[in-house]
């Protein structure tokens, strides 16, 4: 593509500055009736959606590369180029043809990217696609991270701030990023992280100046944003590196959307420690909205998602992924479902809430001023059903006083004024688009009024000037008639022409008739048409000034928003813990965590019976070292422990009996095996990085799932580690543990430290079969019914009877542990330290081997002193 505009038609010149201006954005330039894009562009297009590539003659001298799409179906493609990571530039005609010398006016309106999304089309329906701006302080070795993003789709604004070492900023922006899940990332062009910390962080990367991150400019930015001229009530005061942020992201924002943003009027500063901490990897294992493979159900969210509403359904998936430590939020929550429990009222809620449409976006794009006719008239008739909420939710609150809902019943309230606007405005059914008119209400306008007067008019006016002229000329067959291409018109058959008066002049000759205009006619097409033209131009006009008019009400709608989907949430989870006979949780002050029953929440509804199990942990009792046969449930029952205690905090009664919870600050989860090939980390890397996080940021609160660790490398390397992480757990962190393991020999670990304690999942065997019993009781299990498992599987026979025979033999030759090398013996009979205690138990292996190996029969003096040597060096190096 030539770069020299000169050498290019006018047309190609005005495409190329537009161009020039979105370098790395795929411009749709309009024109007429389709979207043209050219060059590399069209290239690109053409291959990522499969639409065909043609020319456009040639410019420059260079053939001129062109794909369109029609401007009415342009949505569908642009979803799946924001899919895709791309954006795109829509570019728009401004000028009038009319009256244009050389190409017509057109400017880019907006800028469609994959964190700046508000069209209803481009949006999945039940979660946010957030943008967020990232910046960078050092200060010496330690960097301040600063964090703005926005939801455009619903106008929350949020920001936060940490400090951190380089050598923990992939992992701790990993978890935020995770939490957040924006999908798109601003970053500067001179940031500090280097390549190899985006490798492994979600979302789209895009780059902006510098000076967009200025910490100054930032805070100006949101005081203007906000109408305030100081932040001190939003509690930003210590902040720097996220007011950086802050200006990058509101200037982003703006320029894509093509104007102020008039929806975004509230600012939230998130803390660290204000939410249950979830990293990565314990969100993957949880499944809370995602199953390990990936898709959408059945999960956490899926399984508790039944709002009748897409906010309802937001707001829960961001409850799930936000549950505050603070349990008083949770503990009010419960309140209200208990009240709506004896109100009896979830029914008529639920029946209620279906019939409202998405108001939070609806309001998004009021204030964008991209509404279109059917988001206000579905706006509108949303609005008329607040009573009926109102009355239901009374009825909860009458005899139960509940914060939470008497706040939701507030922020019910009809807003009068914006109603009586839309119900007076809108025709009870309008057009899908401004431009076909019919849109407008009847009555609200006077001059609209009398000009669809004259338009609907010219029906009765063709009908009377028909039958007047079929008398006035005798032709019984005379037809006047309308259409867009000719307008108005009076035809006759070729037989009838002689009969035509002689002020009929002709318009079009057809096959078998004529088609005439008279001057009576003429001065009606011009009025009528004249009249339909102005009627969409004021149409256009008034729809324009109803936006305008709905702006001082933004406020307002979205805390109508926020009460209808939090009540809708709440509405969801009574409706499940009702249908599934979940429990109230009890939240406490006192490190514990009691459960009486509990069962998974996931897996209960997808088979027949699920065997329930307690868990009680208290100060006491910090470990449970859970043993048993693989497939028997240890996994099931260390996830059901975790996702009932998420589920109490997010504030949803629980799969159990009974539970009751002390302060949890985070949860932290190894489970599963799985390796990060594209970050060059082999399966036991991974093992072991998820091993030190949990190690280096669990506490005394924190609850941690341990699921056969070291089973990545050899026996005994696997087992010094689970031994010495299992200590460190007990001894250092002090954490509410769930340790599962196959390593019987740390089933020693309880006789060393009183607060661990020994629990096992039962199973039976019965002539070489296995049958899984689901029960947790306390005790080792006896063995791992690894073969049984094995042949469950279709293992082969043969290589089944091998296994067998070759276990027999090991479990044969194997010593039996005495007291000198017992693992986890606090009072050893040797010299040997508690540390040391696994490397004893190699050298005996090794001892057990080489006595194994000797054949005396067939060992010569030689060879005999030889060996004897040998042993007597195993055995020095044994004792010392």
């Amino acid at each position: 593509m030539s770069t020299e505009k000169s050498t290019h038609t006018p047309m190609m010149q005005q495409y190329l500055g537009i161009k020039a201006e979105h370098p790395n954005t795929l411009v749709f330039y309009r024109m007429g009736d389709f979207y043209e894009l050219f060059f590399s562009d069209a290239e690109k297009v053409s291959r990522l959606l499969g639409i065909t590539l043609t020319q456009r003659g040639s410019s420059g001298g260079n053939p001129i590369k062109m794909a369109g799409v029609p401007f009415h179906s342009l949505e569908p493609y642009l979803a799946k180029l924001v899919k895709l990571g791309e954006s795109a530039a829509i570019c728009e005609q401004v000028g009038d043809p009319a009256t244009s010398k050389g190409p017509v006016e057109r400017k880019v309106m907006r800028v469609i990217t994959p964190g700046t999304l508000t069209d209803t089309d481009l949006l999945p329906e039940k979660s946010e696609r957030p943008l967020l701006s990232l910046c960078l302080l050092q200060h010496r070795k330690t960097i301040t991270v600063g964090l703005a993003w926005l939801s455009l789709a619903s106008g929350a604004l949020k920001l936060m701030e940490f400090a951190t070492d380089e050598k923990a900023l992939s992992q701790r922006l990993q978890q935020e990023l995770d939490r957040i899940s924006p999908a798109e990332i601003l970053i500067s062009a001179g940031t500090l992280l280097l390549d190899e910390h985006y490798q492994s962080l979600p979302g789209k990367f895009s780059e902006v100046p510098d000076w967009h991150f200025d910490v100054k400019q930032g805070q100006k930015a949101l005081q203007d944003q906000l109408g305030t001229s100081t932040l001190t009530g939003f509690g930003v005061e210590n902040l720097s590196a996220a007011l950086g942020a802050s200006g990058a992201l509101l200037r982003y924002a703006e320029n894509t959307q093509g104007r102020g943003l008039k929806h975004v009027n509230t600012l939230t500063v998130e803390t660290e420690n204000e939410f249950i901490g979830l990293d990565t990897a314990t969100r993957r294992n949880l499944e809370i909205t995602e199953t390990l493979r990936g898709q959408e159900s059945p999960t956490l969210f899926s399984l508790l998602d039944h709002c009748r509403t897409a906010m309802g359904s937001r707001l829960l998936r961001h409850w799930l992924h936000h549950a505050k430590r603070d349990q008083s939020i949770a503990s009010a929550r419960h309140d209200a479902i208990k009240a709506l429990i004896n109100a009896d009222s979830s029914e008529g809620l639920a029946t209620t809430l279906n019939t409202v449409p998405d108001i939070e976006r609806i309001t998004t794009r009021i204030a964008l001023q991209s509404a279109r006719p059917r988001d206000l008239s579905g706006l509108r008739d949303g609005l008329q059903y607040l009573p009926n909420l109102r009355n239901y939710v009374s009825m909860c609150i009458a005899d139960n006083q509940t914060n939470v809902l008497t706040n939701i019943l507030t922020h019910l309230a009809t807003p009068t004024e914006c109603l009586d606007l839309l119900e007076r405005a809108l025709m009870p059914l309008p057009a899908t688009m401004v431009r076909d008119g019919g849109v407008i209400a009847t009555g609200f306008d006077a001059e609209l009024d009398e000009l669809r007067g004259l338009s609907e008019n010219a029906g009765q006016f063709l009908v009377d000037l028909e039958t007047s002229e079929r008398e006035r000329t005798g032709i019984a067959n005379l037809r006047v008639e309308y259409n867009r291409v000719h307008g108005f018109y009076i035809e006759v058959t070729n037989g009838q022409t002689d009969k035509v008066p002689d002020n009929y002049r002709r318009r079009q000759t057809l096959k078998n008739a004529e088609r005439y205009i008279t001057p009576e006619l003429k001065a009606f097409e011009d009025k009528a048409l004249s009249a339909q033209e102005r009627a969409l131009v004021r149409e256009k006009m008034l729809y324009e000034k109803l936006l305008q008019d709905l702006l001082p009400h933004i406020s307002l709608l979205q805390a109508i928003a926020h009460a209808i989907a939090e009540l809708d949430s709440l509405v969801s989870l009574t409706e499940h813990a009702t249908k599934n006979n979940w429990c109230a949780p009890k939240l406490v002050s006192e490190p514990m965590l009691q459960i009486l029953q509990g069962r998974h929440p996931v897996v209960e509804n997808q088979i027949e019976r699920f065997i329930a199990n307690d868990c009680d942990l208290s100060h006491e009792r910090k470990l449970l070292l859970i043993t048993g046969p693989n497939m028997g449930g240890k996994s099931t029952f260390m996830r059901q422990v975790a996702l009932i205690t998420l589920l109490a905090y997010v504030g949803s009664y629980v799969p159990a009996n009974a539970a009751t919870i002390g302060p949890i600050d985070r949860i932290f989860t190894r489970i599963g095996a799985a390796d990060d090939l594209a970050g060059g980390r082999s399966t036991f890397m991974v093992e072991m990085t998820e091993s030190a996080a949990i190690l280096n940021g669990a506490s005394e609160n924190s609850l941690v799932l341990m699921d056969e660790v070291g089973r990545g490398t050899s026996t005994f390397d696997g087992l010094a580690l689970a031994w010495a992480i299992s200590k460190h757990l007990i001894q250092v962190s002090k954490s509410f543990t769930l340790f599962a393991t196959h390593y019987f020999e740390l089933t020693q670990l309880p006789e060393v430290h009183p607060s661990a304690e020994n629990v096992h999942l039962s199973a039976v065997e019965h002539k070489e079969n296995i049958v899984f019993l689901h029960t947790v009781q306390s005790g080792p299990a006896s063995q791992s019914y690894g073969l049984q498992v094995a042949q469950l599987a279709g293992m082969p026979s043969a290589v089944i009877r091998a296994a067998r025979k070759h276990l027999a033999e090991l479990e044969a030759h194997s010593l039996q542990s005495t007291p000198q090398f017992d693992l986890f013996s606090s009072a050893p009979t040797g010299v040997c330290e508690e540390a040391e205690l696994v490397e004893v138990q190699a050298f005996n292996t090794e001892l057990n081997d080489a006595l194994a190996d000797l054949d005396p029969d067939s060992m010569t003096p030689k060879q005999a002193l030889d060996a004897l040597y040998e042993l007597k060096t195993l055995h020095k190096q044994i004792n010392n």
